[in-house]
């Protein structure tokens, strides 16, 4: 038996199955791996280490991934008795009664829950750094950035405390950590995966459910496990031929690849991230690939305006949601400056700006859209700029984050507003050692062919798994 921290949770789950580890040492491991890590790094901010040893002891589901630990996001989905805090005062001590409908499915393939991961405040950041929670930190560096909104899963992954974890996406919340910390992120169409409990919102159009992984194998074995429709879902997608696992090991034959490295009426793109999609480039066409060099057909402005009203508007009836929870009226400390300045901003917004970020976002989409005619495949750097250190992406400065925040979504929230899967590759490093991702993006509903291409790519350039910190 290799040793636990070097498993994926694939591996993981086959030592289980074959008995040469007790779903108990399992949970253990991770147990112990929290208790030792966690006052270094920050991740947690939920915990249920007694209740998960019951779970086992009263017999798990027999699924591909019993015995696998995993954490789940503060945000966007929920664990029976824990708080969903969001990374903000305003919901710390909002408690979720029941699973969200991912949670119940991971549980069903045999997963135990230990608890809830840090985000920043209502995840208007890309980086874990709340008021409520204080920051989370890389592991690769703490002096630096994890990414966020799922920056706490992502460090979790990254220094092996659990294999793998959930997170969500509704601006590069999966892939910039993942880029950040060196992992395997996928964030899947647009209805792949129900968001239920929470109502397909606006925000809900560009966030997706999914996680962050050590390996290409594990993001498709959950994406197996949780995708599919709940009966009356706002929308949905059509189900894969066969199975995202069979996907990984298939040779996805040889693709003209797009390469983009500058956005248009967008942030400049560093050249640290410019060469780190050079490379991805170069090892595609190592593996066979055709690369062709693109301009970005939309206009990255018009991106973040939909993408801003629609996440806004949502921001908004959150909050109004929670106040009539709460039965009072917003408190001056129960929002950072940031968040407080956005939700008076979008309180002003029509159903006319709705209506038109919607338009806008459809017009996006059919523009990007008619470049898959030419391609298979977009290839972009994940961020505009390497990891940022703690405090550059500062909530308490509403000035600083308008100029800054940009840099760290210009290339993400693009595919959030069409809809669109994208995954980012942990390929290359910074000028300082610090991980950088490329991100790869085909059309609608096809994850398949990401998971194909993602698969051969970590065979022939395998990265390292786990954070040297750890």
């Amino acid at each position: 038996m290799s040793d636990w921290q070097d498993l994926d949770a694939v591996g993981l789950a086959a030592d289980v199955r074959a008995g040469r580890l007790s779903a108990r040492e399992s949970v253990e491991t991770a147990i112990q791996r929290i208790e030792q890590l966690d006052p270094r790094l920050n991740v947690m901010v939920g915990q249920r280490f007694e209740e998960a040893l019951g779970d086992v002891d009263r017999g798990l589901p027999d699924g591909p991934l019993t015995g696998v630990p995993t954490l789940v996001k503060s945000l966007g989905a929920d664990v029976a008795g824990l708080p969903t805090t969001r990374g903000s005062r305003l919901f710390a001590d909002r408690v979720a009664a029941a699973d969200s409908e991912l949670v119940r499915r991971y549980r069903a393939s045999g997963m135990v829950v230990l608890g809830t991961t840090n985000t920043p405040e209502l995840g208007l950041n890309a980086s874990t750094e709340s008021a409520l929670h204080g920051p989370a930190l890389n592991p690769w560096r703490e002096t630096h950035s994890t990414g966020g909104s799922s920056g706490g899963s992502a460090a979790a992954v990254a220094s092996a405390m659990v294999p793998v974890a959930h997170a969500n996406d509704g601006g590069g919340s999966i892939r910039i950590p993942a880029s950040m910390c060196g992992l395997f992120g996928l964030k899947p169409s647009r209805g792949r995966i129900s968001p239920a409990p929470y109502p397909a919102t606006l925000a809900a159009i560009t966030s997706h459910q999914h996680a962050v992984t050590r390996t290409v194998r594990d993001s498709a074995l959950l994406l197996d496990v949780s995708a599919g429709p709940l009966a009356g879902d706002a929308y949905g997608i059509a189900s894969p031929a066969s199975t995202f696992s069979d996907a990984v090991d298939r040779d996805p034959g040889r693709l003209r690849v797009g390469l983009m490295t500058s956005l248009t009426n967008g942030p400049d793109t560093h050249l640290d991230c410019v060469a780190a999609a050079e490379l991805g480039a170069r090892l595609l066409e190592s593996l066979g690939h055709e690369v062709v060099v693109l301009r970005p057909s939309w206009d990255s402005a018009a991106v973040q305006a939909s993408s801003g009203v629609l996440m806004g508007s949502a921001v908004v009836a959150a909050v109004d949601e929670r106040l009539g929870e709460l039965g009072r009226d917003l408190r001056d400390d129960d929002l950072e400056p940031f968040t407080r300045l956005l939700l008076d901003h979008y309180r002003t917004v029509s159903g006319a700006d709705v209506v038109r970020a919607l338009q806008g976002a459809q017009a996006i989409g059919w523009q990007i859209g008619r470049l898959f005619d030419e391609v298979d495949v977009l290839l972009t750097p994940t961020l505009c700029r390497p990891t940022p250190e703690l405090g550059y992406l500062d909530t308490q400065d509403p000035a600083a984050m308008y100029e800054r925040a940009i840099q760290y979504s210009g290339w993400t929230s693009t595919f959030n507003v069409t809809g669109m899967p994208a995954m980012s590759l942990p390929l290359a490093q910074d000028a300082a050692g610090l991980p950088l991702g490329v991100q790869v993006v085909a059309d609608h509903a096809r994850e398949e062919l990401l998971l194909s291409l993602a698969g051969q790519v970590e065979a022939a350039a395998p990265w390292q798994r786990i954070a040297p910190l750890a």
